[in-house]
């Protein structure tokens, strides 16, 4: 998986580079076929000092890609909250194809029922 990493007005030292990759990894765990991620970091010295720091992710996967954006006091948290955020998208997206399979395969199971009642 190839991982973009872009800073405005921020120092990317290598614990926050860490952080962001031990995240992607965690994320990587719960969909095997995403193809890039892409992280932004921004701080913005004009917002109020209780909102600065913003984060946001996009996933390149299979499919429409997700994306997720928090604000943040702390550029941690924002991170945290970016990949909670993704994190939820990704069982979302699973448990609807799940959902359509079990769709699928339950009808099938109706109609073979139906036919072994109708030859009996």
């Amino acid at each position: 998986m190839k991982l973009i990493l872009s800073t405005h007005n921020v120092t990317l030292t290598k614990a926050i580079e860490e952080h962001i990759v031990a995240k992607i990894e965690k994320l990587e765990h719960f969909d095997q076929r995403v193809v890039d991620a892409r992280v932004t970091l921004e701080h913005d010295h004009t917002r109020v000092p209780e909102k600065q720091f913003s984060c946001s992710m996009r996933l390149g996967v299979r499919g429409p890609d997700l994306f997720a954006k928090d604000i943040e006091s702390d550029l941690y948290a924002a991170i945290d909250a970016v990949t909670k955020k993704i994190e939820q998208q990704i069982r979302k997206r699973h448990n609807k194809f799940k959902t359509t399979k079990h769709k699928v395969a339950s009808k099938l199971k109706t109609a073979r029922r139906a036919k072994d009642a109708s030859e009996e």
